[in-house]
């Protein structure tokens, strides 16, 4: 019994590689492309959707909302997607469990926090000082956005376990909802919630994490070990077409941007998307190639080791390649 189920999973672990990237009808390489949350902050790569680069570079891109980088990296590991999009914390994690088929990052999209504290006061004159004794609404432990939150506090001397409040179990995407419902004094938002709350009058942006932070290697694309050392060509596609939105993104106006983009986001309407896009444009938001440098990753595992989630330093050439991003950046 023990062999017929082996042999069955090993025909359908080689049927799912056959089908891995395969040809659709018009030509184009068919991919999966999982997504940690669908945001204005990731405005380049929906430039590369919007302007067909994809198809240019010979790619058929779907793309899917992970709702989370746990819920990203599981997908990836599952072989429900080909490419995930997410903070790389999450493949320093999976490498230190000791996954023989680890994930590498092979482009850097966003090189600072992409969300904002938003505070009840509308006519707040904040300082970092305000929000001791303080309840503020953070992210799941582990996770960059607070990870990146608590950084900040330390660097203002502010503890995050003794000198404020901070709510880590609503999920992500629900947060602002519940502010608005009346929870907390703060709020941690990206975008366009962030906005959104100060547009209905129900809370005002303080603070932009990632001006406070510095830079940091917030979201990278990645895939599996074995899927890289077969699919060369298409993670090479992939990351030409990402590296034109770049291109587009630093050569044209937030105006432009945001009648590009507008598709991807429908709900919002263009006055607000203009708004959301200027915020991330003006705190230089996007990096101008995608390469995911040594000393991003060194800055990543000091934040992690400073949260107390860091086993163990990762090799920066074990789970980072930069081969693909530095063809695309000479193209």
């Amino acid at each position: 019994m023990k062999r017929k189920f082996i042999s069955v999973l090993a025909v359908l672990t080689l049927v799912i590689t056959m089908f891995s990237g395969c040809k659709s009808s018009t030509g184009l390489t068919e991919i999966t492309l999982n997504e940690v949350a669908h945001s204005i902050f990731y405005a380049p790569m929906y430039v590369a959707f919007e302007k067909g680069y994809f198809e240019e570079e010979g790619l058929k891109v779907k793309l899917v909302n992970g709702l989370g980088a746990d819920k990203t990296m599981t997908a990836l590991l599952a072989g429900d997607c080909d490419i995930g999009f997410m903070g790389a914390e999450a493949s320093i994690y999976v490498y230190n469990e000791g996954a023989e088929d680890y994930v590498v990052n092979f482009a850097q999209l966003t090189q600072r926090a992409g969300n904002f504290l938003v505070s009840r006061d509308l006519k707040e004159d904040f300082s970092w000082d305000n929000v001791k004794g303080k309840t503020v609404i953070g992210g799941r432990a582990g996770g960059m956005p607070e990870m990146v939150f608590e950084y900040i506090l330390k660097k203002q001397g502010i503890d995050p376990k003794k000198d404020l409040t901070i709510i880590q179990n609503i999920d992500f995407g629900l947060t602002s909802q519940a502010f608005s419902s009346g929870q907390a004094d703060y709020t941690i938002e990206f975008e366009p919630a962030a906005t959104g709350l100060e547009l209905e009058d129900m809370g005002k942006v303080v603070a932009s994490l990632g001006v406070e932070s510095g830079k940091v290697p917030y979201t990278s694309f990645s895939v599996k070990k074995s899927y890289l050392e077969k699919h060369e060509n298409v993670v090479q596609s992939f990351t030409n077409a990402v590296q034109k939105g770049i291109d587009f993104v630093a050569t044209h106006t937030p105006e432009e941007i945001a009648d590009v983009i507008q598709p991807q986001f429908a709900e919002t309407d263009r006055e607000k998307l203009v708004l959301i896009v200027t915020r991330y444009y003006d705190q230089n938001t996007w990096k101008d190639n995608l390469i995911f440098e040594e000393g991003s990753l060194t800055l990543l595992q000091d934040i992690l080791d400073d949260a107390g989630e860091l086993t163990k330093r990762v090799p920066y050439d074990e789970i980072v390649t930069t081969k693909f991003a530095e063809k695309a950046a000479k193209k």
